[in-house]
């Protein structure tokens, strides 16, 4: 069954994205300032088995992706996930995916800022007290903010510049430290027990988070039912091998050492075979990395507020486009200025309590509105994508999603469900005070 005409609901945006500026976005988004801690924390539960664990989790989040590639070839609406689930669901199921991607976004680009200020007062003392903090800050979010605004294709040229800025560190530190690796601290264990395979997988799965948030300008993107799955798929494959060739040659270099340097492990891997030039190299590309993060989630995010009102469920001032740059100013500077709030007001910790398990059951439900979408044969843009097989790809992204989450805590899965309560009061009370009901997809 087709879909309304998806350019209607989003006339006032321009088409603008291509593979090459969403499969920047996508990488931009997904590695962050995490893989420059992650090899440490993997060791720590495999030791030199943790290579598993990235295969592993590569393996989960190419069905999750495979998924989110055969909903967002029927869906070409800005709100990514949200407008997937939104189409197959309606709107209640779909506002409880988009205030999870919201969440979602918001921890995340949020704990990147603050992690983003620490590495930066590490080589400027200044920033380190909260002032410093909240004026570097401020001045990141609101230069990010202005640049978005001013226009789709800017910010997709800015999230370009960023992308390669970051990989050139993480380049050299992989082909460098290639030839100081020692086969002994690399040797095959044996496979891993399930139980520090399922954690580990469940820390990985926000090493390769991120395409979510970074598909959320699909009205912003050319011929989508083309450009998504190509930019997904090329994105991930990318960010797999840079995973496994940082986690090889740290773990060739400091073998359990590693454990030892938990907060900085590529720095001090870098610092064995490239001196303190090296140890330099990944803090300033561990900086670069944040805030490429920070830019990529700024071109993204804030298109989840636009779809919110876009749909009604928030005020129409959040779906208002510039006249000139014809972009959602109003969503872009509300976002930028509650993740600037979060950043300076809370530590690392606090803002990842909730991603894990929120993130986890976000993937669900944009597994089952795959099914949905398929079975109904919902089109947007172009021919959607379609492979012999394919109707098994989401139901199998399904059960690997539930075995992911059966290794989270009840304390991650209470908070999760209290955030999904306070939002369901939400909707429904704007239900009864402007009238939104049912669905819009007959």
């Amino acid at each position: 069954m087709p879909a309304p005409a998806d350019e209607v609901r989003d006339s006032g945006l321009v088409r603008a994205l291509g593979v090459p500026g969403l499969t920047a976005n996508i990488v931009n988004t997904t590695i962050g300032a995490g893989i420059f801690v992650l090899p440490a924390s993997v060791a720590v539960l495999l030791g030199a088995a943790a290579p598993v664990a990235f295969a592993v989790c590569a393996l989960a989040m190419g069905l999750i992706v495979t998924s989110f590639a055969l909903a967002g070839s029927r869906v070409s609406l800005s709100g990514g996930l949200y407008a997937y689930v939104e189409t197959a669901f309606g709107r209640y199921l779909g506002f409880l995916a988009g205030a999870l991607l919201f969440i979602n976004a918001c921890l995340g680009v949020s704990s990147v800022g603050t992690a983003f200020a620490g590495f930066v007062a590490n080589l400027f003392p200044v920033f380190a007290g909260k002032p410093g903090k909240m004026m570097l800050l401020f001045v990141v979010f609101a230069v990010l903010a202005f640049i978005n605004v001013r226009g789709v294709k800017a910010g997709a040229r800015a999230v370009g510049t960023v992308t390669i800025a970051k990989l050139i560190p993480i380049l050299i530190f992989i082909a460098a430290g290639l030839f100081f690796i020692q086969p002994a601290l690399i040797a095959w264990p044996g496979w891993p027990a399930a139980k520090p395979l399922g954690e580990s997988v469940l820390l990985l799965v926000f090493a390769f988070s991120g395409i979510e948030i970074a598909l959320t300008p699909s009205g912003e993107v050319k011929n989508p039912a083309r450009t998504v799955p190509r930019a997904i798929f090329s994105a991930l494959a990318l960010t797999t091998v840079l995973y496994i060739a940082i986690q090889l040659v740290a773990q060739g270099v400091l073998g359990g050492e590693m454990t030892q340097f938990a907060k900085a492990p590529l720095a001090e891997a870098a610092s064995r075979f490239l001196g303190n030039a090296g140890r330099l190299l990944i803090l300033i590309g561990a900086i670069v990395s944040a805030f490429g993060f920070i830019t990529s989630d700024m071109l993204g995010s804030p298109r989840t507020l636009y779809a919110f009102s876009r749909d009604g469920i928030l005020p129409e001032i959040f779906s208002r486009v510039h006249p000139r740059f014809r972009t959602p100013y109003v969503a872009i500077g509300t976002y930028a200025a509650f993740s600037f709030a979060l950043a300076f007001s809370s530590t690392f910790e606090q803002l990842l309590i909730l991603s894990n398990v929120t993130l986890l059951l976000l993937y669900l439900l944009c597994g089952l509105a795959t099914l949905v979408l398929m079975r109904r044969n919902v089109r947007g843009e172009g021919e959607p994508l379609m492979f012999p097989g394919a109707w098994f790809v989401p139901i199998v992204a399904c059960g690997v999603i539930i075995w992911i989450l059966s290794n989270a805590t009840r304390k991650e899965f209470g908070l999760s469900a209290l955030f999904l309560l306070l939002a369901s009061v939400l909707y429904f009370f704007r239900r009864g005070t402007v009238g939104i009901s049912g669905n819009r997809r007959s």
